[in-house]
């Protein structure tokens, strides 16, 4: 029988433009435009431009130094997209669009290309998904992620994608949160597994090979990496289930969890006509276990102004506050001058966060980042659920994600919610609530990506035409994508 990465991969390898549904094919073009926006803002950034002095520009020579640079510039600052499971664009766009550009590729082979990468990489994720590692901290998604965007834009045969995936799992990657949360360490985040990633595709071409059963061996990656392993998610009805379409945008920076209550504070402050410091007494923002358990980890880095920015993207009281002072929160907020502004830090110290059980079913009940991973492993989540949630919320999460799982992945969604209620000087009270936030998985995402990504891109400085043009990109030719990739980076 065949092992489930050797499932996985030979249907990767044949994937072709005509076996993707519209839908997908429509996703992948807005997850494109949005990951190109992510590394732009990647670039902008003081730490972004060091990353280019020592590792060179975004399109080089090498394809592989690309891919490097292009994963490491837009995963940091927690713009970039992610999916069940993971954070999958920083290496199934930079992949693909690194090596499309060196290679001339046409349009129809890129997008093919990261469409196939997502499958892979979101699949192998999800297979460890009850475990240790998640969101960020997960980097073997870009082990997957960046094998498979390469090897499908070279063409290669399937048994080479078998010996890529066997050696670049030989010794995966793990981060340490101490470097991830308080140094530049986290701008090696998928920097470092990508170009593992490209030394085992070498290898593979040169005739080296890892083992097949890698995944599901008793002394192989899930058996490490997973307190639950599910090796079945790796090749789950392939074809069928496109994980490309759980895919949630990063409208702002920040995460996990925190995008609603940041949501919630931009439309709080227009309700109140830009409120200043001296007019809010507190703010309390009520979310779920996840929001809260990522805070506690960031918290003790974030002591004022001069917090990492790793931590400070992970923190719930400043973007909120940020947001709510100045109606968004933007790349710009965590970095000098105006993440010295007291006022911001001011308003941060009376933001208090409170569990809400009710956005603890609504994450659990839905498909990112965990539910669909609890439902699959049934009762035998139940140690990774008390682990992470403790006795009695290990109970509640059991029994919202307990149920039918969905034959695919068309009405997934990411419920990651919160409420936020404003306590003002003189004593009245005002309060936004969000389930899902905006980009996220979910109904207002399906019928409105491609205007979100295009605000985004727009956002940092991407160029109109080439926004306009994405929707073209499946139908371009080498000459005119080489083009279209070099402005949209421009």
């Amino acid at each position: 029988m065949p092992t489930v990465l050797e499932d996985l991969c030979h249907w990767a390898a044949e994937l072709r433009a005509e076996d993707i549904p519209d839908r997908v094919r429509d996703l992948a073009g807005s997850q494109l435009l949005s990951q190109l926006a992510s590394i732009r803002a990647g670039a902008a950034h003081p730490l972004g431009r060091r990353m280019t002095d020592a590792f060179g520009p975004p399109f080089q020579p090498d394809a592989r130094a690309s891919a490097g640079v292009l994963s490491g510039l837009g995963s940091w600052l927690n713009l970039d997209d992610t999916a069940y499971a993971g954070h999958l664009s920083n290496s199934t766009v930079a992949v693909p669009v690194a090596f499309a550009h060196a290679l001339g590729l046409s349009g129809e082979a890129l997008m093919t290309s990261v469409v196939a990468a997502n499958e892979c990489a979101a699949r192998v994720t999800a297979a460890a998904t009850l475990g240790p590692l998640r969101g960020h901290s997960a980097v073997h998604t870009h082990l997957a992620g960046a094998v498979c965007g390469r090897l499908h834009c070279e063409g290669a045969d399937r048994s080479l994608w078998v010996a890529a995936l066997g050696l670049a799992f030989a010794m995966p990657n793990r981060p340490l949160m101490r470097a991830f949360l308080a140094s530049d360490g986290r701008l090696f985040n998928s920097l470092t597994p990508v170009r593992t990633a490209m030394d085992a595709c070498d290898a593979a071409r040169a005739g080296l090979s890892g083992p097949a059963d890698i995944m599901e061996h008793p002394d192989g990656f899930l058996a490490h990496f997973a307190t639950v392993p599910l090796p079945t998610a790796v090749n789950a009805a392939l074809g069928t289930r496109w994980h490309t379409e759980t895919l949630s945008f990063k409208m702002h920076p920040g995460g996990p969890g925190i995008d609603a209550a940041v949501d919630c504070a931009a439309d709080l402050h227009h309700e109140l006509g830009s409120p200043r410091p001296d007019d809010i007494a507190e703010v309390v923002v009520e979310t779920s276990l996840y929001t809260l358990l990522a805070g506690r980890t960031a918290e003790r880095y974030v002591t004022g102004p001069d917090a990492p920015p790793g931590a400070l993207v992970l923190h719930t009281p400043y973007p909120v506050a940020t947001a709510l002072l100045t109606g968004e929160l933007t790349v710009a907020d965590l970095t000098a001058p105006r993440v010295r502004e007291r006022e911001r830090w001011q308003v941060a110290r009376r933001v208090r966060l409170v569990h809400d059980e009710a956005f603890t079913r609504a994450l659990f009940a839905s498909e990112a980042p965990f539910g669909e991973a609890v439902r699959h492993a049934g009762d035998a989540a139940v140690p990774w659920l008390r682990d992470f949630a403790g006795l009695r919320l290990a109970a509640i999460a059991a029994d919202a994600a307990a149920g039918h799982r969905a034959p695919d992945f068309s009405g997934a969604t990411k419920a990651t919610g919160a409420r936020v209620t404003v306590r003002l000087a003189g004593g009245r009270t005002h309060s936004a609530e969000r389930l899902i936030p905006l980009g996220a998985a979910g109904p207002h995402t399906r019928a409105h990506h491609a205007e979100l990504t295009r605000e985004k891109f727009l956002a940092h400085g991407g160029d109109k035409d080439v926004a306009a043009a994405v929707g073209e990109v499946a139908g371009m030719p080498p000459r005119q994508l080489r083009e279209w990739l070099t402005a949209a980076l421009r």
